[in-house]
C-alpha cells in the first residue's frame, strides 16, 4: 500500500512541478504534514543534499524523500513516479510544437506559467529558509565561500566539497 502512496504521490508532484526541481520543493513540505514519511527538519537535509548532488535536483529529491517513506523500494518508485509526468508530456509537446510553436495562445500558456513558477521557487526558499539555523560561523563560511567563488575561478564541486566537509566537521 506505501508504495502506491509513494507513486501517487510522486506522479503528482512530477505533473505540476513545472520549472525545475526546486518547484517540487512546497509540494514535499506538504508530504511531510500529510503523510509523516519526513518531518521538516529532515526535508531540509534532503533538500540540501540533494543540490549538492550531481544530476536534476528534484530527482534527487525525491529518491531520497523515496527512501525516507519507503526505503528501497521507495527510493526507486519515487524518481521514476516523478519523472514519467514530465517525459509523457515533452513527448507531447515535441510532437505538437512543431505544429502550433507561433501559435499567439501557445505563447500566452507558456508566458502565463511564468509568474506560477517564480511563486513556487519564491515559496520553496521561503520554507527552506525557515528551517536553517543561521549563526555567526555559517554566514562567514556563506560570505567566505561567495568571495572565493568570485576570486578564485575554481569548479564549483570543490566549494561544494568543502563547505559539506567544513559543515559536517563544525556540525552546522
Amino acid at each position: 500500500m506505501i508504495y502506491l502512496l509513494v507513486a501517487w504521490a510522486f506522479l503528482k508532484i512530477g505533473l505540476f512541478a513545472i520549472g525545475g526541481g526546486l518547484v517540487t520543493v512546497p509540494f514535499l513540505f506538504d508530504l511531510a504534514e500529510q503523510y509523516g514519511w519526513f518531518n521538516n527538519q529532515e526535508l531540509t537535509d534532503i533538500i540540501a543534499i540533494a543540490g549538492s548532488l550531481p544530476g536534476p535536483v528534484g530527482i534527487n529529491m525525491a529518491a531520497y524523500a523515496g527512501f525516507y517513506a519507503a526505503n528501497l523500494g521507495g527510493g526507486i518508485l519515487a524518481p521514476l513516479c516523478e519523472a514519467l509526468p514530465s517525459m509523457l508530456i515533452i513527448y507531447i509537446i515535441v510532437r505538437l510544437l512543431n505544429k502550433w510553436h507561433e501559435n499567439k495562445y501557445v505563447q500566452m500558456v507558456l508566458n502565463g506559467i511564468k509568474p506560477a513558477v517564480l511563486a513556487l521557487i519564491l515559496f520553496a526558499a521561503g520554507a527552506v529558509a525557515k528551517e536553517i539555523s543561521f549563526n555567526a560561523i555559517s554566514v562567514a563560511l556563506f560570505v567566505f565561500f561567495i568571495s572565493a567563488m568570485h576570486f578564485y575561478n575554481k569548479n564549483a564541486v570543490v566549494y561544494i566539497i568543502l563547505s559539506a566537509c567544513i559543515g559536517i566537521v563544525l556540525k552546522i
